[in-house]
């Protein structure tokens, strides 16, 4: 389907009032304003809120969240390519109503053939705040993040309509495109931001590059739904005007995969050493306890080994991504801070040396 508003400047109030009213949220009301604004920091897709008038009282939203394909064409056919606006679509249609995490309530999902136009309507969470990469959090928000992140993982480990989902397989010949392009990525990478990371994060960067093959066709012993990008720039804290404590968004980049790389991924670069050193046992330790809590035991020994290979995801996604999306100052930032965060842990745990010595098996 094509026929869908292709950007905020699009959304009419007709095309808003069909949506709600097929969630039987409109009654007889008519939406008699309309008012939008850019919002997020998102660099492969645009995301604004919309601020609605009625001519009369209804339960219908007062205002709305909306995504869309990014409007610059460097991001927006990475992408396509990357088939992140098909992923994102997909797990709002068939999976989001099914999990244990906050998200929007979504109320309209569309995409056109070739996945490089899409819109979402969703609820809007209005939170308290966002969570901001650059800023930190603190350690209650690192809890919140990691009780979601088990609830995601330990109900989808071999669920058999997340596993059988065609689109979060990607299409044939996808890795390998990816191993193609990450060469590429890291020597972009590394000219941009050389004197700008520490030598020996920079040398962690060459080396996971000369091994990107072996990260990229390494296979998930319990396989489960992951959402690839889980840091803060993903979360929102105090949602629902503070009723509850977070919800995660952006699952452009959701997949079957091992669930320690989202936890890995969000150890390093989505909190930062700062607040990991001193508290990583304890995150671990909360991380396994509701894992066990949902029905997921995982021992502490298989746990540890699948962290330190899931550290490099955090290296893997920034360099990668740093390459192949709009550049921005912020980007800049956030890019450096991931790639920062995701070494320092990888190098804590030498993660290297654990993704050498899961070559042999490809199992993690």
């Amino acid at each position: 389907m094509n026929d869908f508003p292709k950007s905020a400047a699009a959304i009419t109030p007709g095309w808003i009032e069909a949506q709600l009213a097929r969630a039987d949220l409109l009654g007889q009301a008519r939406i008699t304003g309309l008012e939008h604004r850019s919002i997020g920091t998102g660099q492969v897709g645009d995301t604004a809120r919309f601020t609605l008038k009625y001519d009369r009282p209804t339960a219908a939203p007062v205002t709305l969240a909306g995504k869309f394909a990014s409007a610059d064409p460097t991001s927006r056919g990475t992408a396509a390519a990357m088939m992140l606006y098909v992923k994102e679509v997909g797990f709002y249609r068939e999976l989001a109503a099914g999990i244990a995490v906050r998200t929007p309530k979504v109320y309209a999902a569309e995409i056109n053939a070739d996945g490089t136009d899409f819109v979402l309507l969703f609820e809007d969470l209005a939170p308290e705040r966002g969570g901001n990469q650059l800023e930190g959090c603190d350690l209650a928000d690192a809890e919140a993040a990691i009780r979601q992140a088990a609830a995601l993982h330990a109900a989808t480990i071999g669920h058999p309509k997340v596993l059988g989902a065609e689109w979060l397989h990607g299409r044939e010949g996808l890795l390998e495109q990816i191993g193609q392009l990450y060469h590429q990525a890291h020597a972009i990478f590394r000219e941009r931001y050389d004197g700008q990371l520490a030598a020996d994060a920079m040398a962690l960067c060459d080396e996971l590059d000369r091994r990107v093959e072996h990260w990229l066709a390494r296979q998930p012993e319990e396989p489960c739904l992951i959402h690839g990008d889980f840091r803060l720039d993903n979360m929102l804290f105090g949602v629902a005007s503070g009723a509850e404590p977070i919800a995660i968004v952006d699952w452009q980049t959701c997949a079957i995969g091992c669930a320690m790389t989202d936890v890995g991924y969000f150890m390093g670069c989505g909190i930062g050493s700062e607040l990991r050193r001193p508290n990583e046992a304890a995150l671990l330790g909360l991380y396994a306890e509701q894992s066990a809590r949902h029905g997921a035991p995982i021992a502490p020994d298989v746990m540890m080994r699948r962290y330190r290979i899931g550290a490099l995801h955090g290296l893997f996604t920034a360099v990668f991504s740093a390459a192949f999306v709009v550049r921005t100052e912020r980007g800049d930032a956030n890019f450096l801070s991931m790639a920062r965060g995701a070494a320092e842990l990888a190098l804590d745990h030498d993660s290297i040396g654990a993704l050498d010595a899961m070559m042999e098996t490809k199992t993690c």
